[in-house]
């Protein structure tokens, strides 16, 4: 593997002695959850299960490089992806069902989950890809620990549905490099009726906002591959229910109109969507060129132009 020109930002804090003080205060948070804008209060430490349905330890479902990310996060030799199980939003239509709802997926251990990490690394992933990680922060962080006094270099990519806390964020600072958030509703009641997520755009639009406070815009090396920022997803819906054009204005005028931006024409029905119109179609070719013609009129430039693939993640025994 070639080595990387600069270590991530969790390499500093362990040098400094700082990294296992922010594992063991994230810990912490599992004690009365607080974990994700839930706040369910329960105890995880002691086995009390929240919305997410997730105790003490991490719970994953698969992990292996993924080249269908975009471009900048794959490169050549992937991007070195860990499917977290479970989830604290229930979106009717998630293409990831079998993990998200049906909770597919086995229970690991902190040195298991560091493992996984230095094995993706030993492969040659530019980076760790943590999918769905929103409930399980103090898990990856305690996995992360043990990894990064393995050896683990590489970035980490926080890739979220931006249900977050801003609390839970803000432990992240200095630990997370790359940022890859999905804004995917602008109108509350939407998001509550599809997603079960009370409050979605403000808190999303709260969390993107701290994201970039700690990283900036998306910053490439010579090779084109990330190093250091935020890149947000957008995931265009039928009947135009994701509101494109104020998730393009808060972007463009909220947080910077360097934003790197992919709008994504892949949502495919599945799960229990097939009950709920329009959401039991896939997007037209219209319904796609005008999000991209509210993509660009907001001012945003950085318009990620290549249409990713549906390649997940190749599955790996845990």
């Amino acid at each position: 593997m070639a080595e990387r020109t600069q270590a991530a930002s969790y390499c500093r804090l362990l040098e400094e002695g700082r990294l296992a003080e922010r594992v063991a205060r994230s810990r912490e948070r599992l004690r009365r959850c607080h974990v994700c804008p839930r706040h369910c209060e329960v105890n995880r430490l002691e086995g009390e299960l929240g919305f997410c349905l997730v105790g003490a330890r991490p719970f994953v479902a698969s992990h292996g490089p993924h080249f269908g990310e975009e471009a900048p996060l794959r490169g050549r030799r992937g991007s070195g992806t860990i499917f977290f199980s479970s989830c604290n939003l229930r979106c009717i239509y998630c293409q990831n069902y079998e993990i998200s709802h049906l909770r597919e997926g086995t229970e690991i251990t902190p040195q298991e989950l560091a493992d996984m990490m230095l094995g993706l690394q030993e492969m040659g992933c530019h980076n760790i890809n943590l999918v769905t990680p929103s409930h399980q922060v103090p898990h990856i962080l305690d996995g992360l620990l043990l990894a990064a006094e393995g050896g683990l270099r590489v970035p980490l990519v926080y890739n979220t549905s931006s249900y977050d806390d801003l609390e839970t964020l803000r432990s992240l600072e200095g630990i997370v490099d790359i940022y890859l958030p999905d804004f995917k509703y602008a109108d509350a009641a939407i998001a509550l009726q599809y997603s079960k997520a009370p409050s979605y755009p403000d808190i999303a639009k709260a969390a993107i906002k701290e994201m970039h406070r700690q990283v900036g815009d998306l910053t490439l090396d010579e090779q084109g591959l990330a190093v250091r920022g935020i890149l947000v997803r957008h995931l265009v819906l039928p009947g135009g229910l994701a509101g494109t054009a104020e998730v393009m204005r808060f972007l463009a005028e909220e947080v910077s109109k360097e934003t790197y931006i992919n709008v994504m024409d892949q949502y495919r029905p599945c799960y229990e969507a097939f009950a709920y119109p329009p959401l039991n179609r896939r997007i037209t070719e219209e319904e796609f060129d005008e999000a991209i013609r509210l993509t660009k009129a907001s001012g945003l430039h950085r318009l990620h132009q290549e249409r990713p693939g549906t390649a997940i993640a190749w599955p790996a025994e845990l």
